[in-house]
């Protein structure tokens, strides 16, 4: 699979600009500020629906304009297909396909597939719990395009159920009734276990087919490591009963707990409990990797995790597109001759660098100047 043009309108800062492309290694190269990660941004957006630098569309689109569009050719198996999505702030987006729309724009996820390296990576080890939730949702729309709705369904039920959970609270402190909210709040505990129980099951089931990915990933990036020095498990808001895996029984422990915390959550008015609270535990050795973990070696998990994402998408059938995004000139020399060579057969490889010389000589290929905010053609 690789995209073999792409097209921007009002998209970042390019008023348009058109890009051909091919397999094979692509550099984009220019100083820090030309756009040349705007480029790599639109052909990821298009995979996933979300951009991996900012949390809403609003940014993504040209200062003055009301909307931007992204379009990719993109070929899979000698076959050739228009993909194209209207970024609109504060409405519904709209995509199409050979310039047929679709029903919803989330239709378009994992018709095409990227992984995405980038130096926010280091967020995924040394962050909050959210970066690495958020990987692991990423990674699971893109295997299944249908969890998408149920991440979207749950993320509804959330801030619905909260909402009451507010409303109740302030009642209680008040001295008023909060039997109106903690009523409806039933209904929304029931909707809470049931999205929430697909999510988890489906978290859980993704985390046991990326472990072994993990392990051989770190030891090919860290030099001296061994497949067994990097694990990971998942670590849910509450004790999972012993084996619990399908969603019914996940349904039942989920509306369980939530009756055992109702009060502390109508005290706070948050949802305590479910997929929202979870975690992803990455460790070397027998200490975790957040807190613990030295400069380097979080970045070789870091890496790991990505490679690993690779490697799991294309076990699945398909060959993603890898996107690097200047993410050499925040490695050491080591680093970034290992991720080159390991990456170099991809069947295609997006790279951002500001210099030439930041592009290792494993991924010699083409080359495309971002010169003053303009793509100049690829040599």
């Amino acid at each position: 699979m690789h995209v073999s043009h792409l097209s921007l309108h009002d998209f970042r800062s390019y008023p348009d600009a058109e890009v051909p492309l091919g397999p094979g290694v692509t550099a984009f190269v220019g100083r820090n500020g030309q756009g040349k990660t705007n480029l790599v941004e639109a052909v990821d957006y298009i995979a996933r629906m979300t951009s991996h630098r900012v949390a809403g569309d609003a940014p993504l689109v040209r200062f003055g304009a009301d909307h931007a569009v992204v379009r990719a050719s993109v070929v899979k198996d000698g076959r050739e297909a228009l993909l194209e999505v209207q970024i609109n702030p504060g409405r519904s987006n709209k995509a199409r396909v050979n310039r047929s729309p679709l029903p919803r724009a989330r239709e378009l996820v994992g018709l095409v597939r990227t992984v995405l390296f980038s130096p926010e990576d280091l967020a995924l080890v040394k962050g909050d719990p959210s970066e690495r939730r958020r990987f692991l949702d990423d990674l699971l729309v893109l295997r299944a395009p249908r969890y998408a709705g149920v991440r979207s369904d749950y993320d509804r039920v959330l801030k619905q159920r909260n909402s009451l959970l507010k409303t109740a609270g302030v009642a209680r402190r008040q001295g008023r009734s909060a039997e109106s909210a903690l009523s409806t709040l039933g209904v929304w505990d029931s909707h809470l276990a049931r999205t929430g129980a697909g999510l988890l099951a489906a978290r859980l089931t993704l985390v046991e087919d990326l472990r072994p990915y993990v392990g051989a990933a770190y030891e090919a990036v860290a030099e001296g490591a061994t497949r067994s020095d990097a694990a990971m498990s998942y670590k849910p808001s509450f004790e999972l009963p012993e084996g619990a895996r399908d969603r019914d029984t996940l349904t039942e422990a989920l509306l369980a707990q939530v009756a055992v915390r109702r009060d502390d959550e109508v005290e706070r008015g948050v949802s305590l409990v479910g997929p929202h609270r979870d975690d992803l535990v990455l460790t070397l050795g027998p200490l975790p990797v957040k807190g613990y973990a030295s400069h380097g070696e979080s970045w070789s998990m870091a890496l790991a995790l990505r490679l690993a994402s690779y490697d799991l998408l294309r076990a699945d059938g398909d060959d993603p597109i890898l996107i690097l995004d200047d993410v050499f000139a925040e490695l050491d020399t080591e680093r970034r001759e290992r991720l080159a060579e390991l990456v170099a057969g991809a069947e295609q490889v997006l790279v951002t660098a500001a210099v030439p010389d930041d592009v290792p000589a494993a991924l010699a290929g083409a080359r495309v100047d971002v010169v003053d905010g303009k793509v100049l053609p690829r040599v």
